[in-house]
């Protein structure tokens, strides 16, 4: 199973909360909701705060009471993959008791529409797509960018669930097959291509271009396909397989490079100026 199709970023008055899906129910980053709820710029030192003063809260983080009690999900960051404290529903509704803020009511109802839309989408999964379609409308990405990005969401699944049926398990493991292809690709990690267009946090396939997008789908269709072809059961050799498909895709960039005479490899990202608006300026 592809470990990253459950996790998400989710949107509440324009504040990225992460969660992921554990035991048929949203859980959802603590000190992503602490920081949307409070505007603190440092959440960990707020909760820990909040602890101190709430001793019934303190209780329930150790275990007490009819409420589970946080647990820790391994989540992507820029210092590399850490355990970040996560809570489920109700557990959130219980934080929220203890903060004092305007937004807790509007929180409230978001939470359940967000736990009831997961349950929709198990149900009929064309909405999440139809869903996530929106988001990036929202956004300001174009209706080309998006179907080329959801169409390269469909591509990353399948090659991670190639892997994971091919014994690929741990994050580190998904994150050198990852950084094979890309570095076979673009002469860059993802970490180094984030680093390149100017991201911390940000997802990297969201600040890339048409090209960019078409270029990674190609390296991860090829390395699925050879991965399947060969039956490739060892990691060395699915890691070969990786870098297989990101050199047939990188061999096209050098292509389309030596045609253009420039490189295709941007730095542009969408963090100031939305997709579409840069997308009409080079029209």
């Amino acid at each position: 199973m592809n470990k990253d199709k459950d996790k998400a970023l989710v949107v509440f008055e324009n504040k990225d909360i992460r969660r992921v899906w554990h035991d048929n129910q949203w859980w959802f980053v603590i000190k992503d909701v602490v920081t949307v709820l409070t505007g603190s710029v440092n959440p960990t030192d707020y909760l820990k705060k909040l602890r101190k003063r709430d001793n019934s809260l303190n209780d329930v983080f150790k275990g007490g009471g009819q409420i589970v009690p946080p647990l820790g999900f391994e989540f992507d960051t820029k210092g590399g993959p850490q355990l970040i404290l996560c809570w489920n529903i109700m557990g959130l509704l219980r934080l929220i008791q203890s903060i004092p803020s305007k937004k807790a009511e509007p929180f409230k109802r978001w939470l359940a529409k967000v736990g009831y839309e997961r349950i929709q989408e198990i149900e009929d999964p064309e909405l999440a797509q139809k869903r996530m379609k929106e988001l990036y409308r929202q956004k300001g990405y174009s209706n080309e960018w998006i179907e080329k990005r959801v169409r390269g969401i469909a591509v990353r699944d399948e090659l991670t669930d190639e892997w994971a049926n091919r014994g690929v398990k741990t994050n580190k493991e998904f994150s050198i097959l990852t950084a094979e292809i890309s570095k076979a690709t673009f002469n860059m990690t993802p970490s180094e291509y984030k680093e390149f267009k100017g991201l911390e946090k940000q997802n990297l396939r969201d600040h890339m271009n048409d090209i960019e997008l078409i270029l990674t789908m190609l390296g991860e269709a090829t390395t699925t396909k050879f991965t399947k072809e060969r039956n490739s059961q060892e990691f060395a050799k699915i890691k070969k397989d990786a870098h297989d498909g990101g050199d047939v895709a990188g061999a096209t960039r050098k292509d389309i490079e030596k045609r253009l005479d420039k490189t295709i490899i941007s730095k542009d990202n969408y963090l100031d100026e939305p997709e579409s608006q840069k997308r009409k300026k080079l029209r």
